[in-house]
């Protein structure tokens, strides 16, 4: 390798504010502060890896130092230009804070900092990874770095803010640096590539860009990487080699599987997986992000700028969530995240993982909320006029046809109760038994009036005369009794019992439920007490509705609020 051989990330460092990529908002708040003579004596630069902090820091050291200066365009000729591009310049110091982490070398560099520059205007002290500086360090840089000498600046630079303390924090200017977009990262390497004489498609300048995960230098890294193995004509297939880009085979083949419910074939693409070597930790990892991808396209149709990938490869996951609701990606994106930490700690992932495969896969879909809101609405509509059919319930693909009855055409309206046909009940027949086949009635003409009745009591049925009585307190009292309601109850008990009726609703006396029980009667009312909540909760309105519309739901247990 020829001596003056420099790697990309060192040989296209931005030299200037125009070549830092994708931290506009830093560089235009430094040119301005620059050009408008407000320089500070401290700044904090915080950010992940890679995304120019250092680098930034030494152009601003030249934008102070500049002959032609303070100015935000330096001329990169003069000799503090130079020095500081060639990092031999004595007016600028970089600092590693991980090995000048002790009192001892800050006492020395307050000691340092009394002296005036020696060729430029000031003396800048860029401390990279600040904060691995002792606690003792940091305090005995307090006073120094509050009150400097006007010739002085400090640039820290971070990617741990937190463990900076506050006080000293509260003395810079702080500037966050964020991870750069993929987009931004792949344009920047096509540029090196036409400098360098490297041919390479835009598709692997975008699967280069992915893996440096928003980290310019990391990007940089590897391509040089790729350009050793590949040479100066790179195929997208040495990328791919080189990368491990055949891992999004078995992403795709494994989401889709899961999708569609196929278990068997989730398993052998799994061990496809794990016999060409692919950890199985990391496979979770890739999975839980591209099923987080595929929730983020469900949702929003322009959400591009949050899921990096090609176009051919956002056409893909597109196409995975067409017949998939959001509801559903959710659940299976819950499911592994909730197994995160399991598959860390284990001892064997790939059982873990086929286990949360095999619930994935076998996990019911969930119909989205505006269906099963639409789809009350219609049961309510379709109970009002009469007796519902139950919906065909949710199987998550795409809509069923029509049923025969609704492609030949609307439905008739539903009969009228008095035209309605019932079975005969016997004149003679026990009150009890008239007043239960009453209700049973009612419920087919009206279903929500219906369950707002089951809980009321017969007082009184004779010649003309229909007399309800309910609890005190009753939730729904107001809605039976209302003139409407009375009406409605007067037509289809009219229809029952065939003759003109007249319905009368009371409330029952409070005289019993006013005393308290027996003294041996503390069970039996208890449970009288929770036999009428388990009563009263199996005929709520909304209750029956999701019964009607979930098939196969029911209701297990009714658990009482205590008081």
């Amino acid at each position: 390798m020829p001596e003056d051989y420099l790697v990309l990330a060192r040989k296209w460092r931005p030299q200037v504010f125009e070549d830092v990529v994708g931290q506009e908002s830093v560089v235009r708040t430094l040119q301005n502060a620059v050009d408008q003579g407000r320089i500070a004596h401290a700044y904090l630069f915080c950010g992940p890896r890679g995304v120019g902090k250092t680098s930034i820091a030494r152009i601003l050291a030249k934008s102070l130092n500049c002959e032609k200066g303070p100015t935000a365009q330096p001329c990169q000729v003069c000799t503090c230009c130079r020095e500081i591009t060639e990092g031999v310049s004595l007016d600028v110091q970089e600092i590693d804070g991980a090995s000048n982490r002790g009192i001892d070398e800050v006492r020395e560099l307050r000691e340092n900092v009394k002296f005036s520059p020696l060729s430029g205007r000031y003396k800048i002290y860029i401390i990279d990874e600040v904060h691995m500086l002792t606690r003792e360090a940091f305090n005995a840089l307090l006073k120094t770095l509050e009150e400097p000498p006007r010739h002085v600046v400090f640039v820290f630079a971070t990617t741990e803010t937190h463990k900076v303390p506050a006080t000293i924090v509260s003395r810079c200017q702080r500037f966050e640096f964020r991870r750069i977009p993929g987009g931004k990262i792949a344009e920047s390497l096509g540029k090196i590539a036409a400098k360098e004489g490297i041919r390479i498609s835009p598709e692997g300048l975008r699967w280069i860009a992915d893996a440096g995960d928003g980290s310019l230098r990391d990007a940089e890294s590897i391509f040089d990487q790729v350009i050793s193995y590949a040479g100066t004509e790179v195929a997208d297939s040495a990328v791919g080699e080189l990368l491990g880009r055949t891992n999004r085979r078995f992403l795709l083949q494994i989401s889709e599987a899961a999708l569609r419910r196929d278990a068997a074939a989730c398993l052998r693409t799994l061990g496809d997986a794990y016999d060409a070597g692919l950890d199985m930790k990391y496979l979770h990892q890739i999975l839980l992000f591209f099923f987080r991808n595929l929730l983020l396209l469900k949702i929003s149709k322009a959400a591009q700028e949050l899921v990096e990938g090609s176009a051919e490869e956002l056409q893909e996951m597109r196409r995975l969530t067409e017949k998939t609701s959001r509801e559903t990606l959710q659940k299976l994106l819950d499911m592994m995240m909730a197994e995160e930490d399991a598959v860390r700690r284990t001892q064997d992932p790939r059982t873990l993982l086929e286990a949360l495969l095999v619930r994935m896969a076998y996990a019911e879909p969930l119909a989205p909320f505006e269906e099963v809101l639409a789809r009350m609405e219609d049961l309510e509509r379709r109970l009002e006029g009469g007796v519902a059919e139950r919906p065909e319930p949710y199987r998550g693909g795409p809509a069923a046809a029509p049923r025969e009855a609704e492609a030949a055409g609307p439905e008739e309206p539903a009969a009228p109760a008095s035209e309605a046909v019932r079975e005969e009940i016997p004149p003679d027949a026990d009150p009890e038994d008239r007043w239960a086949a009453f209700k049973d009635f009612l419920k087919k003409h009206s279903f929500p009036l219906g369950s707002k009745v089951e809980q009321g009591t017969l007082l009184a049925c004779d010649d003309s005369r229909l007399r309800i009585g309910f609890p005190k307190g009753y939730l729904f009292y107001d809605d039976i009794s209302g003139a409407d309601a009375k009406a409605r109850l007067a037509e289809i008990a009219e229809a029952f019992f065939r003759r003109k009726m007249q319905v009368q609703v009371e409330v029952l006396p409070g005289d019993a439920g006013t005393q308290g029980p027996a003294p041996n009667a503390n069970g039996a009312s208890r449970n009288h007490k929770n036999n009428e909540v388990r009563r009263e909760a199996l005929s709520q309105p909304l209750l029956q509705k999701i019964l009607d519309v979930f098939d196969g739901a029911e209701v297990k247990e009714v658990i009482p609020r205590s008081s």
